[in-house]
């Protein structure tokens, strides 16, 4: 929404007054035409007023230009500008005004009023910084013009130089290739001695820091087009295999990460980088079929775990959702194709059943995927033999289905991320919700067994080569006819003399051998509040490979689950069944904005643009060397760059990437690709 259609401003302060007429637009020009004659009589005047020597040197002295009038550093006439109110402002008021409009508003304004382009360019410190910086007054109470993140905020710079020097960098996205420096503003800089230059580059970037920060994206599913503060994969997100980075748009590479494109690299074996067909690529590639300038992607969610499958999601700006990748276990939501299979899917391709919903949330887990709807409903769909689903049973559910058990069904739900057998999800109140496998206290709440005692378990690093590790840590094939006809059996419909008998034995010695049941009244298998959080409101959550994090809106960081290598980061390897705050931060008076859970590796990032990691630290996955060794408390990440500000971080298995405000991103460790082995 810009000023002017919230009813702030009207039209007119912005100068908005297009010809829409033939007549309208030949008496424009014959305007033109006069001003251009009028302005060369007047520098014909000025030359021979200068060399004749005449002129009162006070009265010239007056005459100088005033540098903060806009109305004297515009390339377009002076009679036509002094009837315009928002010209009429010095150039710091009109900076007050522009930093509440955001990125999307400045660049149409930028492309309406084309003669105060140039002009926009000296408030860019001051617009970025009111989204980077927290500002307080004597007592130190916080301004409501800084980012709203966090009570707290961010506190990226400490002031307007720093501010400058955080837009430079943006334009070398963290290099020195200055790859975005145009010839249009190096000729402007040399023509305008204020230091003013066109900011066609700016509302790109400015997007790119409104959905870092105060999580501002121009859907054009939502009115308030804001998606929820703490989102997993809004940048990058990244599987044991693969991963998805928003970049570009339309083939375009060079406007760093944030983009409306989307490029992958990693594993492509099972058709997960979308580039339909099944091989490795070791460096970015962007994904066609109209991503990007046709399809402007928002969110991205690289899904898959150690028993070597993965599939992808990508969220668009309209609310619709696409995926990609392997099909066995219906984490794709397509269903059945035509020959009664599921068949992978190499390209992006929408999700048919959820298009009359629009989505704000996407999540990937291992073998299940979820998405959150703007009406705050959560969908999941794929393989749910531990629970993962949330739909009160241990079946496949090969098309998304809304979660309605446990009460989810009258909350709104904020946002959501998948792990490896379990779910949670934060509501608009701060309520957290958890369900699936409940092993290693993952789900941060007591739960009820399954109804049989099996041993249902998951793939870990420590097995041999990650394999599997417990019996039911692989789920039985998906047979389409066999699974047609039990589920149909459970339900109590089919016949059994309609049954596929070879299918259905096969599969049932699978159930027996896994001592699974399709039916199970344990609350693994249904939302329910982890209770221990009552009392503050959290608003992020991120579900790992065998532990959780949640972040409260004051920036405190709790972890539960699995203690293995350190991941929670209590100083130990004890595991947590409950949500635990990692005290290291408090003790360092240090608030948390981003964080990501990954296989025993965990990382944040804090308000001011530090970034942390902790867990399993071996072939230089944290950044933090190349030792064997599991990091028990948070350690400080450093890329080489004093000067580096994170505002994202995503965290896998082998690698894990760090996003910086000036649109670098960095890769830590690396994924093996065409037989090579993993690290680097």
């Amino acid at each position: 929404y810009t000023l002017q259609n919230r009813g702030y401003l009207p039209p007119e302060f912005f100068g908005v007054n297009m010809a829409r007429t033939k007549e309208e637009r030949e008496q424009r020009r014959l305007e033109a035409k006069l001003r251009a004659e009028k302005r060369k009589a007047a520098k014909a005047e000025a030359a021979a007023a200068l060399g004749s020597g005449g002129g009162d040197g006070a009265a010239q002295k007056d005459d100088k230009p005033n540098p903060n009038d806009l109305r004297n550093n515009l390339p377009v006439s002076r009679e036509r500008n002094s009837s315009l109110p928002a010209l009429s402002l010095p150039v710091d008021a009109l900076a007050k005004v522009l930093r509440y409009l955001p990125a999307r508003e400045w660049g149409a304004l930028s492309l309406t009023c084309t003669g105060i382009n140039r002009v926009l360019g000296g408030c860019r410190a001051a617009h970025v910084s009111s989204r980077v910086m927290r500002r307080e007054d004597g007592e130190g109470k916080q301004s409501s013009c800084g980012s709203m993140c966090l009570v707290g905020g961010l506190r990226l710079c400490g002031g307007r130089k720093e501010a400058q020097e955080i837009i430079a960098r943006s334009l070398a996205g963290g290099g020195e290739t200055g790859r975005l420096i145009t010839k249009k503003m190096k000729r402007s800089n040399k023509q305008n001695d204020s230091g003013d230059v066109d900011c066609d580059e700016y509302p790109g970037y400015a997007r790119f820091v409104e959905e870092a920060t105060i999580g501002y994206s121009a859907m054009q599913c939502s009115r308030t087009a804001l998606f929820p503060t703490h989102l997993q994969g809004r940048f990058v997100s990244c599987s044991p295999e693969h991963t998805l980075l928003r970049m570009g748009g339309g083939g375009d590479t060079s406007s760093g990460p944030g983009g409306s494109g989307c490029c992958t690299w990693g594993v492509g074996a099972r058709g997960q980088l979308g580039h339909g067909k099944r091989e490795d690529e070791a460096e970015p590639r962007m994904l066609l079929g109209k991503i990007g300038w046709g399809v402007r992607i928002v969110q991205v969610a690289a899904g898959g775990g150690l028993v070597r499958v993965a599939h992808s999601l990508l969220l668009t700006s309209t609310g619709r959702v696409l995926s990609f990748g392997t099909a066995q276990y219906g984490q794709l939501g397509h269903g059945y194709d035509a020959g009664k299979q599921l068949s992978d899917c190499l390209r992006p391709r929408y999700i048919d059943a959820l298009k009359d919903e629009k989505c704000i949330c996407v999540a990937a887990g291992e073998l299940h995927s979820g998405a959150v709807t703007i009406d705050g409903d959560v969908y999941t769909w794929g393989e749910g033999f531990c629970g993962q689903l949330g739909l009160g049973d241990r079946r496949p559910h090969l098309l998304p289905e809304q979660v309605t058990l446990g009460g989810l069904e009258d909350e709104c739900v904020s946002n959501m991320s998948c792990g490896c057998r379990h779910t949670l999800v934060t509501t608009e109140e701060g309520e957290v919700f958890s369900w699936g496998l409940g092993r290693f206290g993952v789900l941060g709440r007591s739960y009820t067994d399954f109804t049989y005692q099996n041993d249902v378990g998951m793939v870990v690093p420590e097995g041999d080569e990650g394999h599997v590790q417990g019996a039911a840590a692989n789920p039985p094939p998906m047979l389409a006819a066999a699974m047609d006809t039990v589920v149909a059996v459970a339900n109590g419909g089919a016949a059994v003399a309609e049954m596929n008998v070879e299918g259905v034995n096969a599969l049932m010695e699978s159930l027996e051998a896994l001592n699974l049941t399709l039916d199970d009244p344990s609350d693994q298998c249904y939302p329910k509040v982890i209770d221990s959080l009552q009392g503050f409101r959290a608003v992020g959550v991120c579900a790992g490979h065998r532990h959780s994090m949640i972040l409260d809106e004051h920036g405190g960081l709790y972890t539960f689950g699995s203690g293995a290598s350190g991941a929670l980061g209590h100083g130990d390897f004890i595991g947590q069944e409950y949500p635990m705050k990692v005290m290291e931060f408090d003790n360092k008076r240090v608030r948390i904005h981003q964080m990501s859970a990954g296989v025993d590796i965990s990382m944040a990032v804090s308000t001011e643009g530090t970034v942390y990691a902790w867990g399993k630290a071996t072939n230089g996955r944290l950044g933090l060397g190349m030792e064997d060794r599991g990091i028990t408390l948070p350690n400080t990440v450093e890329v080489g760059d004093e000067a580096f500000k994170a505002v994202d971080v995503e965290c896998a298995y082998v690698h894990s990437l760090i996003v910086g405000l000036d649109g670098s991103v960095y890769q830590c460790g690396g994924v093996g690709t065409d037989g090579r082995d993993d690290g680097q």
